[in-house]
This record gives C-alpha cells, sequence and structure tokens, in this order.
C-alpha cells in the first residue's frame, strides 16, 4: 500500500492555510494529567526518598527497598564504559571529542572597562553549582543526549552533575552509563519520571537539589519540568521532532528521502516537509519513500508521522522556499542546493542549519559537534539550541569612583524623584560632592 503524503503549492490561494493546518499540534493542556504529575511533585517534597521509591516501584516495576538503592556508584558507571566493545567506545569517544571541541568555543568570558572618572562597569561569569540531567531509559535510551547535555554542562563548568535515568523491570542501558561515565556525570540515579524532575528541583535525603534541570522525557517529565518551573530552571519544554529540507532537485531523492524518514521515524506526531522549485524531484522523492519505507524497521511509525504531518511543498524557486522555512522556523533544517551558504544567509529561524547535499541532519543528532537538543515547535524564532551558554549565569559589575558617584548620582537622583521613589534618591544624593 502507497503511503499517502500532503502535497502542497505556495502558488494556491488557499497555502498560508493549508500550511497553519499542517504545523497545528495540539499541545492544549491536559488538566487531568497536571494534577496527577502536581501531586507527585507535592508528595516527593514532603516524604523525600520514601516518595521517589515508592513511585519508582510502582511506575518503573522495580523492587528497591532502601534509599541507597537508588544510586549508581562511580564504579558501576566507569565499569560499563570500560566493558564496552570497541567499535562502540570508539564512537562514543569520538562524538565526545567533538562536541566538547565546539562546546569550548561557546564559552562567555567575564569582561570590564574603565571609564574616565574612574568608574568600572562590566560582567563576570560564573557556573551553576549543580545542574540536572535527565535521560530517557529503558527501550528510548539515548547515551548521545547523555553527551550532548553533560559535556556542555562540564565545559561551562558546573560545579556537579547529577543525572537521573529510569530503569524499568531494573533493566540498565550500558551505553547510557558509559556515555555517562565519559561525560564525566558526577552522580547518577536510577530514578525517572515526574518522581525524579521533583527529586531534582526540590532535593531529598539522597538526591541534591540542583539549579537547572536539563534532557528530554515524556509527557510526564515534560509536564514537571513546567510545574517546577521557577524553582529551578529547565532547558525548554521540547515537541515532537521537525525536519524541513529545502532542495534544488539535484539531490539523490533516496538520500532525501532517508532524511525525512530519519526524523520520522522518532514518533508519529513528528514531522518531515520537503520544499521544492522542482515537480519531478518532488514526484521523484514520492516514488523512493514508497521503494523505501518497507525496508525500515520503524515503517508503521515512519508512515503514520508522514501521511500525518508530512507535506512535499513545490516552491515558485529557493529564496521562496527559504521564506516558507523561515515562517516554520524548524528544527532541523537542511539546505541541500548547489549553494547552501548562499541561501544559508536568507535563513532566520531554524534550530539547527545543515549545509549542502552531504551533511544529513543524523550526522549533527551524534557526532558532527553541534549540540543536538534543539527549539521545536516554531521556537526557533525566539530560541537557541542548548549549549554551554544555558549553565553559565552573567552578573552586572558596577564600581563608581568619588567622581563617578558624583556624576551618576544627580542622574539617578533627577530620574529617582521623577518616580517618587525619594529614598533611592536620597541613597545616590549623600555620595554627591558638596559644594
Amino acid at each position: 500500500m502507497e503511503l499517502s503524503i500532503t502535497r502542497l503549492n505556495t502558488a494556491s490561494e488557499t497555502f498560508p492555510s493549508q500550511l497553519n493546518s499542517l504545523l497545528s499540534w495540539d499541545e492544549s493542556s491536559d488538566l487531568d494529567l497536571q494534577q496527577r504529575v502536581l501531586e507527585i511533585i507535592n508528595t516527593v517534597r514532603r516524604q523525600g526518598d520514601q516518595a521517589v521509591i515508592d513511585y519508582t516501584n510502582r511506575f518503573d516495576q522495580c523492587n528497591i527497598s532502601t534509599n541507597n538503592e537508588l544510586e549508581l556508584s562511580p564504579t558501576r558507571l566507569r565499569s560499563a564504559w570500560e566493558n564496552l566493545p570497541d567499535d562502540k567506545s570508539q564512537a562514543l569517544q569520538t562524538a565526545a571529542d567533538r562536541i566538547r571541541a565546539y562546546a569550548e568555543k561557546q564559552k562567555m568570558e567575564s569582561w570590564q572597562y574603565l571609564e574616565a572618572d574612574g568608574t568600572i562597569l562590566g560582567q563576570k561569569i560564573t557556573a551553576l553549582d549543580r545542574a540536572g540531567l535527565y535521560v530517557p531509559g529503558g527501550k528510548a535510551a539515548y547515551p548521545s543526549s547523555v553527551l550532548m547535555n553533560a559535556i556542555p554542562a562540564k565545559v561551562a563548568g558546573v560545579g556537579e552533575l547529577i543525572m537521573v535515568v529510569p530503569t524499568p523491570k531494573g533493566k540498565v542501558n550500558e551505553l547510557v552509563l558509559a556515555a555517562a561515565y565519559l561525560a564525566g556525570v558526577d552522580r547518577a540515579f536510577a530514578i525517572g519520571g515526574a518522581q525524579a524532575i521533583a527529586a531534582l528541583a526540590f532535593g531529598t535525603e539522597t538526591i541534591p537539589k540542583v539549579d537547572k534541570i536539563v534532557g528530554p522525557g515524556n509527557i510526564y517529565v515534560a509536564t514537571a519540568k513546567k510545574l517546577v518551573f521557577g524553582q529551578v530552571g529547565i532547558d525548554m519544554i521540547a515537541g515532537p521532532s521537525e525536519i524541513l529540507i529545502i532542495c534544488d532537485g539535484k539531490t539523490n531523492p533516496d538520500w532525501i528521502a532517508m532524511d525525512l524518514f530519519s526524523q520520522a521515524e522518532h514518533d508519529e506526531n513528528a514531522q518531515a516537509i520537503l520544499l521544492s522549485d522542482d515537480l519531478d524531484f518532488l514526484n521523484a522523492v514520492e516514488q523512493s519513500i514508497n521503494t523505501l519505507l518497507p525496508e525500515m524497521e520503524r515503517a508503521d511509525i515512519i508512515r503514520e508521522s508522514l501521511s500525518g504531518r508530512g507535506a512535499l511543498i513545490q516552491t515558485r524557486n529557493l529564496e521562496e522556499a527559504a521564506e516558507v522555512a523561515n515562517s516554520i522556523a524548524p528544527e532541523h533544517l537542511e539546505l541541500s542546493v548547489a549553494d547552501p551558504q548562499r541561501l544559508c544567509d536568507k535563513i532566520r529561524n531554524a534550530g539547527a542549519i545543515f549545509l549542502g547535499r552531504y551533511t544529513a541532519e543524523a550526522l549533527g543528532d551524534y557526532c558532527a559537534g553541534p549540540n543536538h537538543v534543539l527549539p521545536t515547535s516554531s521556537t526557533a524564532r525566539f530560541s537557541s539550541p542548548l549549549g554551554v551558554y544555558d549553565f553559565q549565569k552573567r552578573s552586572s559589575l558596577i564600581f563608581c569612583s568619588a567622581e563617578g558617584a558624583d556624576s551618576l548620582g544627580k542622574t539617578a537622583s533627577v530620574l529617582a524623584r521623577g518616580e517618587s521613589l525619594t529614598a533611592h534618591a536620597r541613597s545616590a544624593e549623600y555620595r554627591i560632592k558638596k559644594t
């Protein structure tokens, strides 16, 4: 049975409404779900380790009896790394080295400057004291996410990195533990779900409270992160995975079809879209999709994703394709064209941009170097990829000499009295030189 995928044309008067319909993603709040998650959070706040143990045994079908069993020892992480097959350890090491090299370029530095009257202004950069990393476990285990979240934190200088990972029925993913060891995770706990987020946000007898929580998770994890935001910082609330490809019709259609599959296979709600000004090429890619789909292990998921949220869109030209891409603001954007740099100059909104025919999005997911934690659901209009800067804070520095206090005090006095904040004004006026 051939897959039915949406076909759109920007020349159609109804294209804007059709595109909006295609992009719509129902993220309406489930009040019942929020209430259940809020109950879990409040129970963990009150009961600490015992609540975490009870929820872990209940939801992950584990058999934990004491809080000592919650933590995975450093020896356990090291053992996972040392016992990896050579090909896997080498792949993890290569990816880690590249992610670290890229992250080193992102570090913000403190700075300051001196004004003529002796006033010094500047900015001090400090790392978070402690960060929490949520890692999916069980079947949905992603060692690449460990590297992408943990390495920038360590490069930033985070004092302590705490990882939580669920172990359904006690099953531990060795690659995840090995990646944690390689990335420098300080402590790891075998817990997941909303209870893990609550434990990181508020702390328990065993699990330390963190300053910020990063990492992907299911709807319970995402909801818990929303609810604890403010108590702790969070990276982002990620929606379904997305890829948008702009192609000039000169790339092998099988390559493009497989690039669309690479995101569609994540889950049924993932979105994969191809833009091209070449109708024959769109037809060729659709044929490749139907030829290659039966070979895929996750064919059913890909089929539902592409038929439900995928699209092949004909544009008048590549410049128009770039404007459509900007309006979509995709998580991943491939520019599979002859001159990708020129087209890239027209892109304003995208999480990550992959330039040229040979740059598959999958390389960015694992080992290119830039982070694969990216804004989704059009939030690339105002958000950026996860990076070292997410684990660093900026503090303003202000030093006034006597001369500077005199000059600035007069200005501050006028503005403060204009706002009827007399104490502000008098505080500044005390430093003004008496004539």
